[in-house]
Formats: C-alpha cells, structure tokens, sequence
C-alpha cells in the first residue's frame, strides 16, 4: 500500500471513514503514520473541547473564589481542591464507575441538565464521560491560576474605574477581567499544553475505544502489539504532540501578544531610554 492510499484508508479511520480493518500483516511506517494521526483527531477533540469550555467555567469559579459571598467561596474552594488535589487517572476512574456501575443497581444520579440512568450508556463513551472529566480537572486548575492573576490586579485601576463611575460588571468586562488574563496567560497557555499531553491517559481509563475509534495512543499500542517494535509507533506519537504543541504556542502567543499590545510602545520606550542612559554613562 502506498503513502498515498494510506492516506486515503486510514486518515480518518478514529471518526469511522475509511478502511473498517486495521493493518495486521507488512505494517508499513505510512500506515502508521496515517492511522496515529487519525487518531489525533481525538485528542485534539478532548483538548479543544476542555480547554473552551473549562476557560468560562473556571472564570466563574475564580470570581467565586476571590471576591464571591461565602456560599459561592467554599464550594468552589472545595472544587478545586479536590480536582487539583487527586491524580487525573483516578478522576477518569471514578467517573467512569459513577456513569456505568451505579446506574445498573438502580442508583439514579441528578447532574442538573440530566440524570445519569442505566439507559444514559452514552455517558460511558469516552468522546463525553473522558471530555467531561478532563473539562472539570483543567477547570480547576486554571480556575487557581485566574484567581492568583485577580489578586494581583493593580488596586489603582480598579479605584480608577470607580472614579468614573462604572458599575460592577463594566468594571469586570472592561478592566479586571483583561488585566486578569493578561497576567494569568502564560501560565495559562502552560495549562494547556499540559491538558493536551493529559488526553493521553485517556487511552488508559476506563473509558472504551467503540468500534476500533480510539486516539493516537490506542493506534500506537496497536501497532506496537503487532510489531513488537514499540520504538517507531511511539516516537511518531510523540512526534505529532510535539507538532500540535508547536501550533499551540504560537496560537497562545498571538493571543498574549494581542492582550499586551499596549505596553509594546511602553515596553519599547523603556528598553531604548536604558540604552541610551548605558551609553551616556560609557561615555561620560
């Protein structure tokens, strides 16, 4: 087979188009290529899917934490205490227990927007009970990053806003709350990348691969299983992360950009009047 019909065959075999079987005898290193990187749709799914909606929910959440009322303090304190607090493989094993097990005794359990029953067996699916997981873990995490980036909001912008009479949520959109990602963005966009590489554990929960659709890693184990060369399907899946991770800094860092656009001048004036005042001490 070709590097062409590879392609072609397996590119979007983790989503169900392509080839139904997988390659089992002659292996060839564009098989592996092209299958691995399907299934790196997947944990750029999981990633982009956590990582959009964990950003609003760990906003809630560090507000909560910072300048929120009691009853808003503790609960999210405890949150992400507990999410930060015990190891995301044992986070993916819990749920997994929680949305299979407890339904078929008949232990109904009330999330708000549903109940997880024994016909809820979609909660058991890795591409939502693994993407609800990873989105409440970085929740927590990032939520301790933004709450650190509120405390340290300058006293002097907020007295500013006040003397000008905005209200509390102009206020929020139009001075806390760009001065808090500004701060908070590099160890954000750490954040993550770490969240990315977490999709990998994926693989190791609980959490099926249906009809063969798995991530890059379910590929890798499969192709290392058959091989018995683990030392080419895993460096490739190290060599896509790296890849997707390369692409994830530059986004981040047009974004930071973006949000420190108006201290480059400053940032530039300061840089040149050192210079200058260097020189003139050289000189002198």
């Amino acid at each position: 087979m070709s590097c062409f019909d590879a392609l072609a065959g397996y590119g979007l075999r983790s989503i169900g188009t392509g080839e139904r079987l997988l390659p089992k005898g002659d292996i060839t290193l564009c098989e592996q290529f092209a299958l691995i990187g399907s299934g790196l749709v997947w944990n750029v799914y999981f990633a982009v899917i956590a990582v959009v909606l964990g950003f609003f929910f760990a906003t809630a959440l560090a507000v909560a934490k910072v300048n929120g009322a009691a009853w808003l303090r503790v609960p999210s304190n405890i949150f992400i205490f507990t999410f930060r607090g015990s190891p995301l493989f044992i986070q993916f094993f819990f749920a997994y227990e929680l949305f299979s097990h407890l339904p078929r005794v008949g232990i109904e359990i009330p999330l708000g927007f549903t109940t997880i029953t024994a016909h809820t067996s979609w909660l058991t699916k890795a591409w939502l009970g693994a993407t609800i997981v990873l989105f409440l873990n970085t929740g927590a995490y990032t939520a301790e990053i933004f709450a650190g980036a509120l405390r340290a909001v300058p006293k002097g912008d907020i007295e500013a806003a006040d003397a000008f009479g905005m209200s509390g949520m102009t206020k929020f959109r139009r001075i806390i709350w760009p001065t808090m990602l500004r701060l908070a963005w590099p160890s954000y966009s750490n954040e993550a990348i770490f969240l990315f590489h977490a999709t990998t554990l994926v693989f190791f929960s609980g959490f099926p691969a249906w009809q063969q659709k798995g991530d890059a890693l379910y590929y890798a184990n499969y192709f290392a299983e058959k091989t018995f060369n683990p030392f080419v399907a895993y460096p490739i899946v190290a060599f896509y992360f790296v890849m997707v991770v390369l692409l994830i800094v530059m986004l981040f860092g047009m974004v930071g950009r973006k949000l420190n656009r108006h201290l480059a001048i400053d940032q530039h004036d300061v840089g040149r009047v050192r210079r200058n005042k260097v020189f003139s001490f050289l000189t002198r």
